[in-house]
């Protein structure tokens, strides 16, 4: 498999600012009014588990190492992160809606460890962050949403793999979920940075309130997935970089039957059972 015979997505309101203005105006009227913070993408016990993996497994400096949530939304990842203790958060959007959102929400949890700001990762000349800067960088969603862009999404993923390359320190760790591609397809985009070392299972897909092939079908009226995502469960993927020894580490929400395998893994990552990730 090469780039070139990848299938593209296909072109949705789902990659366009415009579309997330209008989400993320909604969301904040919702939370002023009633104090709901609005979707959760991939469900919230797939961020409790990720949050889990990040506190417990990369050996952080919670004082110290910093952390940028890409894509941040209502800011649910920070408020999560923050209360396991991390004190160096980020949360970046390109949505002034979805800043505003997050603002509130985490005023509301009393998080103050965190800062907040309007941003493009696509931007490579004026993006404002700093090189060689975070230890972590989480994306939910994001890279699918880039993806579903209706100009050019194969380039502008690719402005996103070299800018979040830059930004992250040596032996900085990617965080990323994904519903929309496939890990073959994934490892392809990646291959010139990434290598693949691991595969952490979860519980099972949830967006929506929706579970299993109902999944399928209402995010196929949303155009974020594509028919083959049917009763699959996700799972996580880890990448390591090839270059200069900085090792990075994706993990991805892939497809797999419903019988879940964990094998060993190198680099010091050590194998856990799912029943360790289904409690929190």
């Amino acid at each position: 498999m090469s780039v070139e015979t990848i299938e593209e997505l296909g072109p949705s309101d789902l990659g366009t600012l415009d579309f997330w203005e209008k989400v993320y105006t909604e969301e904040l009227d919702n939370f002023k009014n009633h104090g709901d913070v609005g979707e959760i993408w991939f469900g919230n016990r797939a961020s409790l588990s990720i949050v889990k993996w990040i506190s417990t497994k990369l050996n952080l400096d919670m004082e110290n190492d910093r952390i940028i949530d890409i894509g941040c939304g209502n800011g649910m990842m920070l408020v999560e992160l923050a209360k396991k203790g991390f004190k160096l958060l980020t949360g970046i959007d390109y949505s002034q809606k979805a800043i505003d959102l997050a603002n509130e929400v985490l005023k509301e949890n009393n998080v103050t460890c965190s800062n907040l700001q309007v941003c493009d990762i696509l931007n490579t000349d004026n993006h404002g962050l700093l090189t060689n800067y975070f230890k972590v960088a989480h994306d939910k969603g994001t890279y699918d949403a880039i993806s579903l862009h209706p100009d050019q999404p194969a380039d502008k993923r690719g402005k996103y793999i070299d800018n979040v390359y830059n930004i992250l320190q040596s032996n900085g760790y990617l965080i990323l979920t994904s519903c929309n591609w496939t890990k073959d397809e994934l490892l392809v985009h990646f291959k010139n940075k990434y290598d693949f070392i691991h595969e952490l299972p979860v519980e099972s897909f949830q967006f929506g309130g929706k579970r299993g092939n109902n999944i399928t079908q209402l995010c196929n009226i949303f155009g974020t997935l594509r028919h083959h995502w049917h009763m699959q469960t996700p799972r996580l993927l880890l990448i390591v970089s090839k270059e200069q020894d900085r090792k990075y580490t994706l993990y991805y929400y892939s497809v797999c039957t419903p019988e879940i395998k964990i094998s060993t893994t190198e680099n010091n990552f050590s194998t856990n059972s799912i029943k360790e990730f289904e409690t929190y």
